[in-house]
């Protein structure tokens, strides 16, 4: 059973990490394009054109290659999730379908136009049909992060005891959400930073390379300003996301933080730890005082529970869980017996928690101490992994904001004060990417810091699989694997293709390899 679940986390991980190499980039180059055709609109010259047609290019190319390793992920909820698509379907469902029918058809859609319409519309229509594009993009975004904030923090919804599922109470909770709208703005952001630092990168090769200097320069000047801004709100609603993870999610916050204990304000925040889960304590830890007191709760005096505290607590939801499972279990037997569905919906807050100890028993009349000791511990996911994902995260947003702002400060100064600091052009450069590797390290957070859950409280991840074979699952993942590492070959090689040649590829004869007859 172990082993069936994970493999079928393996591979929605993998495939979940794959498709996240092309979405931040989407999500921000869509904007970038918007605001470089604003400008060719508002002054009229080529040269903002020709950003938007190049730039768009690179967008394309990552545009579809991302639709193509997005579309099986939706289908991994019926093919290896099948129990979590039929417990919470009603609730889940609704605003993946939502995003289909409004967001991806508008991107889909208007992207086409974006490429083949330059000539057979005016600039100013054709500039709302690139808002278009973006704005499918990010309210796709939207509708997938308001369906996993409700994995995080499931509210609007109730339990039915007839059914045996979870159905949708309110859709306006679900929307307004505060862990989905936070994690929303947070992830949007993220992809600005993403497409923000590409192109300040690139910019900075063809600046080192003395190749396309005018393009260049406003490439450049255009990615730092627009980065410097979502670098910021990054920083903002990462806060945000931070808070409630401490009000929502305090099980993911001891764990991301190595606490073990509660700690009574002002807490420190750890620099360097190493969390040790089989002593339960850190074998080293350097701290900042306060600083964990701010983030978490904002005060200088706010006290952080550890995870000693939360297995303890939720002990004592699962004793409550194993009841009602016992009284649903009753339900089942006698459906006639319907006095019995207002007493379990009334104390179905539990029966999540009472679902960790079928993964020791299915006989809940016969739970051991041992037993319940052991998913009191499941209940909180394991540290050192969370720990230095944040910490990465965290460390990465901080370089970005800095190197946005030194490429801002230098490039609206004089011309040779940013095309001269080879420097700062190689550290963009290199740097290009990092994005990634910050994404990757806030979705391990987010998702691997939900464990064991995979609806926060309701259903244990172990529950939600399909009824597959090992074997199976190795062979769909293998060839996952293989298939998706093709095009992420081919995304690389387009990419590197046509960023080498700059706007030379265009075709337009203005450009440096262009004119020189290469």
């Amino acid at each position: 059973m172990e082993t069936l679940v994970d493999l079928s986390r393996l591979q929605f991980a993998i495939t979940a990490l794959y498709h996240f190499i092309f979405v931040p980039l989407t999500l921000g180059m869509s904007w970038l394009l918007v605001i470089m055709e604003s400008v060719y609109v508002i002054t009229g010259k080529q040269i903002y054109k020709d950003m938007t047609k190049f730039w768009g290019k690179l967008f394309g190319i990552n545009f579809a290659i991302g639709v193509t390793t997005g579309l099986t992920m939706e289908f991994q909820f019926g093919t290896n999730w099948a129990y979590y698509s039929h417990y919470v379907g009603d609730i889940f469902g609704a605003p993946l379908a939502i995003e289909g029918l409004m967001a991806f058809f508008l991107e889909s859609t208007f992207i086409g136009v974006f490429f083949f319409a330059w000539d057979r519309v005016s600039k100013k229509q054709h500039l709302l049909f690139t808002v278009l594009v973006a704005l499918g993009s990010n309210f796709s975004a939207l509708w997938i992060l308001v369906a996993n904030g409700w994995m995080q923090y499931p509210i609007g919804t109730v339990f039915n005891p007839i059914t045996m599922r979870m159905e949708l109470s309110s859709f306006t909770a679900v929307l307004f959400n505060p862990v989905a709208q936070s994690k929303f703005f947070h992830t949007v952001c993220a992809g600005y930073v993403t497409a923000s630092v590409f192109v300040l990168g690139i910019s900075s090769y063809y600046l080192m390379k003395k190749q396309d200097l005018p393009f260049a320069r406003r490439s450049f000047k255009i990615a730092a300003l627009f980065g410097l801004f979502a670098s910021i709100a990054v920083i903002i609603m990462g806060d945000e996301g931070g808070f409630h993870v401490a009000e929502y999610q305090p099980s993911k916050l001891a764990a991301m933080e190595g606490m073990w204990h509660t700690e009574k304000g002002p807490v420190g925040w750890s620099i360097i730890a190493l969390p040790n889960q089989e002593t339960r304590a850190n074998d080293f830890d350097v701290r900042v005082p306060y600083i964990g007191s701010i983030l978490f709760t904002r005060s200088l005096s706010g006290d952080v529970q550890g995870m000693d505290d939360i297995v303890a607590q939720n002990k004592l939801r699962i004793v409550n869980g194993q009841k009602e499972l016992l009284l649903l279990e009753q339900f089942r037997k006698n459906p006639s017996n319907t006095s019995l569905v207002p007493q379990i919906q009334a104390n179905s807050s539990d029966l999540g928690y009472g679902l960790l100890l079928k993964k020791y028993t299915n006989d809940l009349t016969q739970v051991t101490p041992e037993m319940l000791d052991k998913a009191a511990l499941d209940t909180v996911p394991q540290s050192l992994p969370l720990f230095y994902a944040f910490r990465i995260m965290v460390a990465l947003g901080a370089s970005f904001f800095l190197l946005f702002a030194l490429a801002t400060v230098f490039s609206l100064g004089k011309r040779s004060a940013f095309e001269n600091k080879t420097w700062l052009l190689k550290w963009a450069l290199f740097w290009i990417p990092t994005p990634w590797i910050a994404c990757w390290s806030g979705w391990i957070v987010a998702e691997y810091g939900r464990q064991p859950w995979t609806i926060f409280g309701i259903l244990p991840t172990y529950q939600s699989t399909s009824s597959l074979t090992n074997g199976e699952l190795i062979f769909s993942l293998t060839g996952f694997t293989t298939i998706y590492t093709l095009l992420l070959i081919v995304e690389v090689w387009l990419m590197f293709k046509y960023a080498r040649l700059g706007p030379s590829s265009l075709g337009t004869g203005k450009y440096q390899f262009e004119s020189r007859g290469k």
